[in-house]
């Protein structure tokens, strides 16, 4: 999937000469924490709450140390001042956002958010801003997917011979796969592990990795773990 796929649009957004009364109530009104700040279709940059914490109203503007503002300097004093008592949104809004183009798959959108700590990317097609990808949008988009493969899998009749051949090809597949130490068989869709593990949550990636495969009707785990500092030896969720 791509951005296209799973962006809001229309975007909700607003002007920079627009009073930042009316993005805390565009944001209180649509239940978003972010909105991004255009003229015409031309994104300049975002408004979100963390933009509105530090404001003279609430008593909360930034409160710097005297002998650390002789340190700073007149520029970030005089940015915490239009932060707590800048009136358009223009004034408090931050202008250096990063945004993708619509082709940009899920994967980079997730890396970016992750790396700039956001909450949302706006989507820019062209130099416009044609929609806005959030942390809510990727649930909706989640959703979906575990819809779908819960309903596909309900539908499917898979061979035993193909329920294994899939197992095993996760197992080996995966850099914790524990290659050579565990099988499996199936019989009527019923899928029964077998052998040793090195750690404890081998047991539960596994069991994941066999209830993920389409045609699986149940799972039982004879998995056997030995805790390295006792040696007691952990038996599987069928033979406790």
């Amino acid at each position: 999937m791509n951005a296209a796929e799973i962006m809001s649009h229309p975007v909700i957004g607003i002007g920079p000469d627009e009073p930042i009364a009316e993005a805390a109530r565009r944001m209180l009104q649509h239940r978003i924490s972010g909105l991004p700040v255009t003229r015409g279709d031309t994104l300049l940059g975002i408004v979100t709450e963390g933009d509105l914490l530090r404001r003279a109203e609430t008593g909360t503007e930034r409160r710097r140390p005297r002998w650390l503002e002789l340190l700073v300097g007149p520029g970030p004093l005089a940015a915490d001042y239009i932060a707590a008592h800048g009136r358009k949104v223009g004034e408090v809004m931050t202008p250096d956002v990063v945004a993708v183009d619509p082709q940009a798959p899920l994967e980079s959108i997730v890396r970016l958010m992750e790396k700039r700590r956001i909450k949302r990317v706006p989507v820019v097609d062209n130099g416009r801003l044609v929609g806005i990808v959030s942390r809510a949008d990727l649930m909706r988009a989640l959703l979906r997917e575990l819809v779908g493969v819960a309903a596909a899998g309900s539908k499917a009749g898979a061979s035993d011979t193909a329920i294994r051949a899939h197992i095993m090809e996760v197992i080996d597949r995966e850099a914790w796969g524990p290659r050579f130490s565990v099988d499996v068989t199936v019989a009527d869709g019923v899928v029964d592990l077998h052998g040793s593990i090195a750690d404890d949550r081998e047991r539960t990636a596994v069991r994941i990795a066999a209830e993920n495969t389409v045609g699986v009707k149940a799972v039982h785990d004879h998995l056997i773990w030995v805790e390295p500092n006792t040696g007691m030896v952990v038996p599987g969720e069928q033979d406790r």
